[in-house]
């Protein structure tokens, strides 16, 4: 199964502008997203499969179909490339979160609707990118890595997304004034992931509707005035 990744952002500074005290020059034009787009879908299932430090770069280069070369001309190193994966694949997310909740109120529904409508979607993300979902959530629980910062980073933006459709529901009177807001954002996105991955791995049976319906019930029943 294929992964779509939005496309990373360019890497290093801008080149300098020609003559003395001139402008910078603007910067470069994002590499051509295809091969990117190989090495992370490439990586993401090797990894899962194997973990990280089992899995080289020569065998990423081969499951992406390119030279070792390529992977370097792309990204500095290994810990580059899965930084960058995981940055995408989080940013993916909130993307869709945010367009869920965007278009659910848009067509005249509630916050509390706009949460179901993001739990949706979180979840057919997660059926999508199974194996990113799975890493993403084996590096919450490490605090050593590297790309500690990013994760955190990237993170963040996805929970800004739930806690402003919370926020807006406090302030419409749809939730309590007393919410914790950003706990319950965390408990919200935490309850889809772990779910989803234990639908996944445990249930392969139920359909994403049935996962969809149960959450949403909780969402509706629980935390919904």
């Amino acid at each position: 199964m294929g992964f779509i990744y939005l496309p990373p952002a360019v890497f290093g500074p801008p080149p300098p502008g020609r003559g003395g005290g001139g402008a910078p020059a603007p910067p470069p034009p994002p590499r051509r997203t295809p091969t990117r787009r190989r090495l992370f879908d490439a990586a993401v299932t090797l990894i899962a499969e194997q973990g990280f430090s089992a899995t080289t770069v020569e065998e990423i280069a081969e499951r992406a179909g390119v030279a070792k070369g390529t992977v370097y001309y792309n990204f500095s190193s290994k810990n580059v490339l899965y930084e960058e994966l995981l940055r995408d694949g989080v940013d993916l997310l909130a993307a869709s979160l945010r367009t869920a909740a965007d278009d659910t109120v848009a067509r005249g529904g509630t916050r509390v609707d706009a949460l179901d409508a993001m739990i949706r979607a979180g979840l057919d993300f997660i059926a999508g990118s199974p194996a990113l979902t799975q890493l993403y959530v084996a590096e919450l629980w490490r605090t050593n890595r590297t790309w500690r910062a990013t994760l955190t980073s990237v993170r963040g933006r996805a929970l800004a997304v739930v806690e402003s459709v919370l926020r807006d529901a406090v302030r419409t009177g749809e939730l309590s004034g007393e919410l914790d807001v950003p706990l319950t954002a965390s408990a919200l996105l935490g309850m889809v992931l772990v779910a989803a991955l234990d639908w996944q791995s445990f249930q392969p049976d139920r359909s994403v509707d049935e996962v969809h319906a149960a959450l949403a019930q909780l969402v509706q029943g629980r935390v919904g005035a």
